[in-house]
């Protein structure tokens, strides 16, 4: 009997040691990105006209891992990737809708695996990139993981991903920042570091266009998205007061404000859902379609009618831009748990 227990006791041992020692090189590998680093700079950026009219798209392609069939664990499924097969499918699908549009002048994208084990390790940043050679491509590195450890039955593993911004015109420069706030450690080990990116472009009249490309948190109770709400907020009132023009869009993780959806198929999701104040920024225009959902949920795959969605992917334009149009374009979800979303805008 006392063999058994010292060989138990011994087994608990060892696993508290390599727990210990995981912990702390996690803690030393951990990705501490500065609060602003610049990713990418031009001696001959572009000069475009202060009233041009510009096309943009944003869409959240979940490392195209997501698609209509999948369940997530951390939404309450039980999946943590699809097979290898499929992802190189999502990938092709997202390939084939963005070559079909070539008018569009910006794209921004989030969730963009580099070198991930949830996507079988294909650079997907290259993969677009490569498509586009003539274009500017940009990324802002958000998740950088050396081994995520759950679910522990199917690890997610390693992880590096971010925002990528293909532009049709070469930016004087491009800048990560990084939102304030994370998860207490240890689960900030694991997480997402997030940040928006912002390209800036030369215009005619001396000023500058900033396109920013922005992901916020989701799974939190709240308090990481006011604390990255009210960063921006100060880096957009800062901006403005320049004379700049600002686009910013992406998946803010939460709705627009007082949004209220007019979905004909699909059924809005109240569950968890947080709007952004009304009051955010006074002048500013929230430009977002209210007829079609951006996300669904992923604890189940996808059923028209009955999965739960909503719409937190959408565009704030400073007040010297104007809204032209916007429309959600559904996809249904057959490649990420996100919809593309189409804008055109026009500066004053």
């Amino acid at each position: 009997m006392k063999k058994i227990f010292k060989f138990i006791l011994y087994i608990i041992i060892v696993v508290i040691i390599v727990f210990a020692v995981f912990l702390i090189y996690a803690t030393i590998d951990d990705y501490k990105p500065d609060e602003k680093t610049t990713v990418f700079e031009s001696d001959k950026p572009e000069l475009l006209s202060d009233t041009s009219r510009i096309i943009l798209m944003i869409w959240n392609i979940g490392y195209c891992g997501l698609n209509k069939e999948m369940d997530f664990f951390y939404d309450g499924g039980e999946n943590v990737r699809p097979s290898e097969e499929k992802v190189k499918e999502n990938l092709q699908g997202v390939k084939q809708f963005i070559q079909a549009d070539e008018n569009i002048d910006f794209i921004l994208f989030q969730e963009v695996d580099k070198d991930a084990k949830r996507s079988y390790h294909y650079n997907q940043y290259d993969t677009i990139a490569n498509m586009f050679p003539e274009r500017n491509c940009t990324y802002g590195k958000n998740y950088d993981v050396f081994f995520v450890p759950q679910p522990i039955t199917d690890p997610m593993g390693s992880v590096n991903a971010g925002l990528m911004t293909v532009s049709k015109y070469v930016p004087a420069g491009s800048i990560r920042y990084s939102f304030p706030g994370n998860y207490s450690w240890p689960l900030s080990l694991f997480f997402l570091d997030r940040c928006f990116l912002v390209n800036s472009y030369n215009l005619s009249n001396d000023k500058k266009l900033l396109i920013i490309n922005t992901h916020n948190s989701a799974y939190d109770d709240g308090s990481l998205k006011e604390q990255q709400m009210e960063y921006l907020k100060t880096f957009l009132t800062e901006e403005y007061n320049k004379g700049n023009y600002i686009i910013v869009g992406g998946d803010w993780n939460q709705c627009p404000p007082g949004f209220k959806p007019n979905f004909k198929d699909n059924i809005m999701d109240n569950e968890t859902r947080t709007d952004i104040a009304e009051n955010y920024l006074e002048g500013w225009h929230w430009l977002y379609d209210n007829k079609l959902p951006t996300n669904r949920r992923v604890a189940t795959p996808y059923i028209k009618g009955k999965t739960l969605t909503t719409v937190i992917d959408f565009y704030l334009l400073s007040p010297n831009i104007e809204a032209v149009s916007v429309n959600n374009i559904d996809v249904g979800f057959e490649y990420s748990d996100h919809q593309p979303v189409k804008a055109v805008v026009q500066l004053k």
